[in-house]
């Protein structure tokens, strides 16, 4: 969540800035500001409540002038959004600026200590206290100040901070919140992501937690902050184009990225399968003792949101082609247990950001255990795929809008190929293998048959527009999309109620609810639960209830019973998640726009969910 941007030059600062909080726009926020720094060394600073145009305006007006500065996006936690709670935030005398990603869990005992020794706050904050702590340390030398100010910091933190008195310098500091340094030329920048830094430079360092560096307009310095020695490290290329982070086009990013989604599968699969022998080869866990892979005998999916809907497909999958185990957990709930865990047991961190932080605290406590640890992530060089042994890439490209489609796409995808990768070292007969394998290897073209009925499910929008509940039915590997589906339309047509359930558990209490303004989405592809999804129809129609079918192409029968129907191609059982998840995020999309809502970035949402 939030967006830190920086820079540090010869250009005007505020044009970066303002241009990367834009590209930043995606992770969520609800005010926006900047801190600049003046050739004449003073400090200008200008918030604003509300989407980055608003701050724009403000910027135009006042000439934002200075090589130095600091911007925010931010996404409350601490106080309401109001202009006084939006970053930068201040010391007493204005000297000092900070922006911050994370919480401070001890804020209020250091504000109270601070209150009583002559600090006067202005906001409702928790960042603030660093701004304060900075400047209570602060001896003419910025980095030494943050550092004494970091000793007595608890919680999780993304920092930059600039200082008119240690002017020519951004100081930043990461803990348990992602942040990078961006060089270029007679120019450094520092972001949240690499996202915000695309047509400026693709050399990238990634801050690992408990650093802090010190960038000036030639240099960078990487320092401890527990050992206060200096670490050197080389900087990534990041392979990232202007036109993926633009809409193409399309009138929002989702509907862009929904119709990437043959694209994505291609990406996904590209170079990973071998049809003819049955067999995928993941180059990220060719890293790995094989006999180890080979010996796990048990699974744990870890995932947050609508990637866990994805590692429940996962788990429908390897439990029955590759014949092990499977758990799915939620990162928020997994380390308050005390899972029984082993070095036999693999456990997968799903995540497209891989900054989720309950999904990272959960790796943590999987590695304290013993076990072997892995991520499936789209974003280079993120989080998790630096701290897990060994991985998978979705390589999607940037996914930009709040809601993930393409992400989940491909998600399901990698699961899948990881599927076909087990089963083959272990039970899986080649003939099975070539059979998923090649049916993989057609999807693309599948989905692009999906997204022909964009139109009609665009009038199917409209048509249902007027309703306020839905329930989302499915059973087996279609129960997840039906909870995706739900998650979907509350996320993006967020004036609309909906539930996702099995078509089992529908009659223990949801049927309660069905009546004519009720409407029902049900996932029945022809497999092998068809007989029982038709069942659950029934009951619904027996109480008045409509529905909206996602059915197999050729199925007639279905319109005997649905009242409306979105026909995708057949394929294996376990792959129709792929294909029924397309026309429900579509519907999801189309909903939100005939209701007027931003689907791009939904009320009160972020995008990556870097704090508990």
């Amino acid at each position: 969540m939030c967006g830190i941007a920086g820079y540090i030059g010869k250009n005007q600062a505020s044009d970066f800035l303002l241009d990367a909080l834009k590209r930043l726009e995606y992770r969520g926020y609800d005010s926006a500001g900047m801190a600049v720094l003046s050739e004449d060394n003073a400090l200008n600073c200008i918030k604003s409540v509300g989407r980055i145009n608003s701050l724009e305006e403000k910027i135009k007006k006042t000439q934002l002038n200075g090589c130095l500065g600091i911007s925010h996006t931010r996404w409350a936690t601490h106080g309401y959004p109001t202009k006084n709670n939006a970053h930068p935030h201040s010391d007493c005398a204005g000297d000092i600026f900070v922006v911050h990603n994370g919480i401070i869990e001890n804020y209020k005992i250091l504000k109270e200590r601070l209150i009583k020794s002559g600090h006067k706050f202005k906001s409702d904050t928790d960042t603030e206290v660093i701004a304060h702590l900075i400047e209570s340390h602060f001896k003419d030398n910025l980095e030494q100040a943050l550092l004494s100010a970091l000793k007595h910091i608890e919680g999780a933190y993304a920092l930059a901070v600039i200082s008119k008195n240690d002017p020519g310098k951004i100081v930043v500091a990461k803990k348990s919140s992602p942040l990078v340094i961006c060089i270029g030329e007679n120019e450094n920048f520092i972001a949240s992501d690499s996202s915000a830094v695309v047509g400026y430079t693709n050399k990238v360092i990634y801050l690992n937690d408990n650093e802090l560096g010190i960038i000036t307009e030639n240099s960078h310095k990487i320092i401890s902050i527990a050992r206060n020695n200096e670490i050197h490290r080389n900087h990534c290329n990041v392979d990232l184009d202007i036109s993926e982070i633009q809409k193409n086009g399309h009138e929002y990013f989702m509907l862009k990225e929904i119709f990437e989604s043959p694209e994505v599968m291609k990406n996904s699969t590209r170079g990973r399968i071998i049809p003819e022998e049955g067999l995928v080869k993941l180059g990220g866990l060719e890293v790995l003792d094989q006999n180890k892979l080979r010996n796990i005998n048990r699974i744990i999916l870890i995932a947050c949101g609508t990637a866990s809907f994805a590692a429940m497909v996962g788990e429908y999958m390897l439990e029955e082609y590759a014949g092990i185990p499977v758990e799915v957990e939620l990162g928020s709930e997994f380390r308050y247990r005390k899972p029984i865990i082993n070095s036999k047991t693999a456990v997968i961190a799903v995540s497209q950001s891989g900054e989720t932080a309950d999904t990272l605290a959960s790796l943590e406590e999987a590695r304290r255990k013993g076990a072997l640890t892995l991520g499936i992530v789209n974003v280079v060089g993120s989080t998790i795929s630096r701290e897990t042994e060994a991985g998978i890439y979705n390589h999607v490209g940037p996914e930009i809008a709040v809601a993930s489609t393409k992400a989940f796409i491909s998600q399901m995808t990698v699961l899948a190929l990881l599927t076909v990768y087990f089963g083959r070292i272990k039970e899986m007969s080649l003939i099975m293998g070539k059979r998923i394998t090649e049916e993989i290897d057609k999807m693309p073209c599948l989905i692009e048959k999906v997204l022909k009925n964009d139109k009609q499910i665009k009038g199917l929008a409209k048509k249902y527009s007027k309703y306020k509940n839905f329930l989302f039915l499915g059973r087996k590997y279609n129960y997840p999309i039906a909870e995706e589906g739900a998650l979907k339309l509350k996320e993006v047509a967020y004036y609309v109620h909906a539930e996702g359930y099995s078509s089992g558990e529908m009659k223990h209490g949801p049927i309660a609810m069905i009546n004519e303004n009720f409407p029902s989405v049900f996932i029945v592809p022809n497999d092998s639960v068809y007989e029982k999804n038709w069942s659950n129809m029934e009951e619904i129609k027996a109480r008045n209830g409509k529905i909206i079918a996602i059915a197999t192409e050729g199925d007639e029968n279905i319109k005997n019973i649905a009242d409306d129907v979105i026909y995708i191609p057949k394929t294996l059982e376990m792959l129709t998640p792929i294909l029924s998840a397309v026309p429900l995020h579509l519907f999801s999309a189309y909903m939100g726009m005939e209701l007027g809502c931003d689907i791009d970035k939904p009320r009160n949402l972020a995008k990556s969910v870097t704090v508990e």
